[in-house]
């Protein structure tokens, strides 16, 4: 049972919400489930539809420090780590987290499934 909820709300109770989206400096992450269903370029508008992270589970985060070591975070990610997909082939870390939010409900309608 997952109780991360909205604390600085003062809720503390499983965390409902199906969809997320992580902002790096160029890319949306949307996110429906845990499952990658959407990636965006945030100048242009548009869907990456050849993106590597698509349809892919997150696995989690990498924190990045100065001196250019990693070191992975399994729990959620947060500003400023990478997101981390692992699959049977190619790896994917992304740039550093600028942000992470809800989806608007229209663009919540364009992902495809």
């Amino acid at each position: 049972m997952q109780t991360t909820g909205d604390q600085s709300h003062g809720y503390h109770g499983i965390e409902r919400r199906r969809h997320r989206v992580f902002l790096t400096r160029n890319t949306e992450y949307h996110f429906r489930d845990g499952i990658c269903v959407g990636v965006r370029d945030r100048r242009m508008g548009e869907w990456l539809p050849g993106h590597l992270a698509l349809r892919r589970r997150l696995s989690g985060s990498i924190q990045l420090f100065i001196n250019g070591s990693l070191a992975p975070h399994p729990g959620e990610p947060r500003i400023g780590e990478a997101l981390f997909f692992v699959s049977g082939g190619r790896d994917l870390i992304t740039s550093p987290l600028e942000a992470i939010e809800r989806p608007p409900r229209e663009l919540v309608e364009q992902y495809r499934d």
